[in-house]
Order: structure tokens, then sequence, then C-alpha cells
């Protein structure tokens, strides 16, 4: 049993050895893979993805006039909170922004609209962040201010209470929050260079012709008593086989010395 498992231990440092060595024989084409695709991946990131803007602003559900009196009060603004980022969602508050700032006319009903459109309740808070994402910054942010603002109605009408505070409006965002060229650089280079060193393993393991001696070995189970170079044993059959000649040459060489003789 020891012999056996010795014998699997080392076929697998064989084979791990052998994949390092296929590898490393062709590092230049898993360079060439990895920068190709590293740069692909730009191009394709710069000319071919519109940068997505990200704009947040936050909001307080509780009014001015709410009191919070007990433990039980700040665990019933907290169930509040996940109800009123469920609302903020709905039609009645997003559909009135829709049809005022889809200048452009990506967003064709609210299915399309509210997917833009992230609510957030941080835990243990009583506040709600509303993120949009759009690919103008500006209007991103106008986004994003006109639903807390709309929301805001929205939970004073439910709760019978004056209007909630803003904590933080939405700005104008300077830098895009998609796609990260960088990330996609990584990613596509290492794509290229995986699918690179896949194809080259799987050339080499499918390739079951026998090459040397180790092949021999390895496929056969017999010893390689000698190994004549193939090169060299062309070399000595063309050197050991007669010069070739022409019977017309030979002919009228041989019939020129007849001449000559009488």
């Amino acid at each position: 049993m020891e012999k056996q498992e010795m014998q699997q231990i080392e076929e697998q440092e064989i084979d791990l050895l052998e994949v390092f060595y296929v590898l490393w024989r062709n590092v230049w084409v898993l360079i060439v893979a990895l920068l190709a695709g590293a740069v692909a991946a730009g191009l394709i990131t710069v000319f071919f993805i519109t940068p997505q803007y990200e704009a947040t602003s936050i909001i307080y559900i509780l009014s001015k006039t709410t009191s919070i009196t007990s433990l039980a009060d700040l665990q019933i603004g907290s169930q509040m909170a996940a109800d009123f980022q469920i609302i903020a969602t709905t039609r009645e508050v997003l559909e009135p922004i829709r049809e005022e700032y889809d200048v452009r006319g990506e967003f064709e009903d609210y299915e399309s609209f509210v997917e833009c459109v992230d609510v957030e309740n941080p835990a243990n808070s009583h506040m709600l962040q509303i993120t949009v994402t759009y690919p103008d910054a500006f209007l991103a942010a106008q986004i994003s201010n006109a639903i807390a603002d709309q929301l805001k109605v929205q939970i004073a009408e439910v709760m019978s209470t004056d209007l909630p505070s803003t904590v933080e409006r939405a700005v104008m965002p300077e830098e895009p929050a998609s796609p990260n060229l960088l990330i996609n650089f990584a990613v596509g280079g290492l794509l290229c260079f995986a699918a690179a060193a896949a194809a080259l393993l799987l050339r080499h393991f499918l390739d079951d012709t026998i090459k040397d001696e180790e092949d021999v070995a390895k496929y056969l189970g017999l010893n390689t008593l000698a190994a004549i170079p193939l090169e060299h044993f062309e070399e000595d059959e063309a050197l050991q086989l007669p010069p070739k000649r022409k019977p017309g040459k030979a002919n009228s060489g041989g019939a020129t010395g007849r001449r000559v003789s009488k």
C-alpha cells in the first residue's frame, strides 16, 4: 500500500512538473495573450460601454414633531424604515419623476425606471439612502433629490405628520461609478491568459504521439537501448547513395571516346 501511494505521489509530481514545463516553454504565448486580452478589454470599456454615474441622497424618516421616548418606539421606527423603503419604489413616488426627468427617453415604463433606483436602510438607523444610477451625472443627482422630496411627501401623508428631514442632498458625481477600467483590464488579461494556458495544455495532453525516450518508457513501459537521430540518419543515407547518371550524357561521352580512338 505504501509503495502504491508513493507511486501515485510521484506521478502527481511528474504531472505538475510537466504542466509547468509546458507553460514555461510557451511563456511568450501566454504573455502575448495576457496583453492582448487587457488591451481588448480596455478598448471595449472605453468605446463600447456607457459610463454610469451614481448620486445618493439621505433622508431621516422621522419628522421634527415625532418623539421617541422608549425602546419600543425605536423598534417601531426601524420597522417603519423598512416599510418606507418599499414605498420609495412604488409607482406613486417614481412615476411623476420618470415623466419629468426622462429627457433621453431611455425609460419606456415604470419597470425600466425602477431598475436604476436603489433604496437602502442602513442597519440600526431611521434613515433611507436613495441612490440613482444614470448615464448623466447631473440628472443622476437631480433624480435622486426629486425622489427624496417625493418620498418625504408620501411619508408625511402616511404618518399624518410633518415632512421628514433631509440629511444630505445628492451632489453631481465627478467620476463614473462604472465601468472600472483597471478591473476590466485585469479581468480581460486574466481571462485570455487562462484561455491560452488551457489551450496549450489541452493540445499537449491530447497529443499521444511518441517523441522521445521518456514517452517510450511512459506509454509503452519499455527501456530504450539506443536512439538514432532522424536528421543524422537521413544525412548518412544521402551519402551512401551513388550519384545518378543521365543516360543521354553517358552515351554521348562513350561515342565521343570511340571516335577519338579511331
